[in-house]
């Protein structure tokens, strides 16, 4: 099946395996999806995430984090720049998602950062998601 914007492919599948509160998740692997798992798991937002080698394409595991009372921790995903209208943010323009409480992923030059990493290196970007 093609997707036409499969990062917001991938968010949707994040956010309706945590409405029926799953575990896991399969995400049809890319490159891309691979740092945004990346910065999801390093931010605290997921448990884990793997690679799984299938026969006619690779996917990412993502193992989902939950709090107490199977409250899941990502309150929130939400896509910014779409395929039909992308976002560009200088460093300057980098916003702060709920105060601090959550994170913008931006895709840089040097490849796909948080917005307080970016705004560390001095760069700016594609406004990619926010999460929360």
């Amino acid at each position: 099946m093609s997707v036409t914007d499969p990062i917001a492919d991938m968010l949707t599948r994040i956010r309706n395996a945590l409405m029926v509160r799953h575990d896991t998740v399969l995400v049809p692997a890319s490159k891309i999806k691979l740092s945004i798992a990346r910065i999801l798991k390093e931010e605290g937002f997921i448990t884990d995430y793997e690679v799984i080698r299938g026969k006619p394409h690779r996917n990412i595991k993502i193992q989902l984090r939950y709090l107490d009372e199977n409250k899941p921790v990502i309150s929130g995903l939400k896509r910014v720049s779409k395929p039909g209208l992308r976002v560009y943010v200088q460093k300057r323009e980098i916003p702060r998602v709920y105060g601090g409480l959550g994170i913008a992923i931006i895709s840089t030059s040097q490849g796909v950062r948080t917005g307080q990493q970016a705004w560390r290196q001095g760069g700016g970007g594609e406004l990619m998601c926010y999460v929360w």
